[in-house]
């Protein structure tokens, strides 16, 4: 359980900023090695996004609606087995949109299949394409546009541009404009072994990595804003939260890197060349959801884990990002997905542009937020 963070020690050997799934896997691993950790949070909860919430009996995920396998792996190195053999794969991933309707697995395999058989694309060609995409990596040159890849690819093909890239949009908001390297690398993950999720839910996740934290010996302190990270010599001596110094070694900050640079810190603990890189770094877009949960007794057919569904012509990234987009995706829970509970959610996901609501007065606001969600009951019926 989090302790009262005026019972914290003077000094820690690390202390991490934000309990998101980085920064608990940080603290775990540092404590795992010895260290004396702090790990301090400024919600009520761990877990950063990795979040929920209940409704009338309902238990709804905010995030990790579907991840790579590459979590799976991560959980075995960083956490435990128990943690990892939860970890489930989601079969079926359904397209439906005005240039195509299919189901997939979302691997590798399955997508050289349908590119084959149904998109008619030489064999040749796909297996040049996955080894492209398969080999990039961040230390790459970043000229090249996801664009002008799938442009050299597959030309003219809006269709396969959709089908490629519309699920990786909505995982990092990536657009057809961006350095290639920041769709194929996430492609790549997912294309490894397909989607999987949390059997039990984020809630069950977040409680077994707090046991887990605990049971290393980690300090967590929920509650918490960090005022500063104090750098002295150019070196880290401690941070500062709620009128109160602790002193440290190390910080590993999960809480935002720009948040970090710029509010956290001082501009001179940086050098020139890092803040102009830091200068460059474009926040990713919004995620706009709305939750539905189907009546106790009441239950739906297995229709597909994942629905990525639009009635917009081709895909549009801007499009995407529009408050009155034709494009959703529906991660559907069944009562497998929540051994026990015996209920049955869906939550439609859209990307959106913080600003567009933001500006809103509150009886737009209220209009806007009613009118999303009789559109998405629409697109789901």
């Amino acid at each position: 359980m989090p302790v009262p963070f005026s019972k914290t020690l003077e000094k820690y050997d690390s202390i991490v900023i934000g309990s998101g799934l980085g920064g608990l896997t940080a603290a775990n691993r540092l404590a795992y090695c010895g260290h004396k950790v702090l790990l301090l949070e400024h919600h009520h909860r761990l877990g950063g996004l990795a979040t929920w919430f209940k409704r009338k009996g309902h238990i709804f995920d905010i995030s990790l609606h579907g991840f790579p396998y590459g979590m799976m792996k991560t959980c075995k190195k960083y956490w435990n087995k128990e943690i990892m053999r939860s970890i489930v794969q989601l079969k079926n991933i359904v397209f439906d949109n005005p240039q195509f309707s299919l189901q997939t697995t979302f691997d590798r395999e399955d997508f050289t299949h349908i590119l084959e058989t149904v998109f008619k694309i030489p064999p040749s060609t796909v297996n040049r394409f996955f080894t492209i995409v398969s080999g990039m990596n961040f230390y790459d040159d970043q000229s090249m546009t996801t664009r002008e890849l799938f442009e050299e690819f597959f030309p003219g093909r809006t269709d396969i541009h959709r089908f490629l890239m519309e699920p990786i949009t909505y995982a990092n908001g990536s657009t057809l404009e961006d350095p290639a390297i920041t769709y194929g690398i996430v492609f790549s993950n997912f294309m490894n072994r397909g989607v999987f999720t949390f059997e039990g839910g984020t809630d069950k996740l977040i409680g077994m990595m707090e046991n887990e934290l605990e049971k290393n010996g980690v300090t967590i302190c929920t509650k918490v804003k960090v005022d500063r990270i104090i750098v002295e010599k150019e070196k880290v001596k401690g941070i500062e939260a709620c009128g109160k110094t602790i002193s440290t070694r190390a910080v590993v900050s999960n809480s935002g890197i720009t948040n970090t640079i710029y509010n956290l810190t001082e501009r001179s603990a940086f050098s020139n060349e890092f803040l102009e890189k830091a200068g460059r770094i474009r926040i990713n877009n919004s995620s706009c959801q709305v939750y539905m949960g189907i009546k106790e007794g009441e239950q739906i057919n297995d229709v597909g884990d994942l629905l990525f569904t639009s009635t917009a012509p081709e895909f549009d990234s801007t499009e995407l990002l529009n408050r009155e987009t034709k494009s959703k995706t529906f991660s559907i829970y069944y009562p497998k997905t929540r051994p026990g509970l015996n209920r049955y959610t869906i939550v439609a996901s859209m990307n959106s542009r913080y600003e567009d609501w933001a500006k809103l007065d509150d009886d737009r606001y209220q209009l806007e937020k009613r009118s999303l969600i009789s559109r998405s009951l629409k697109d789901l019926d």
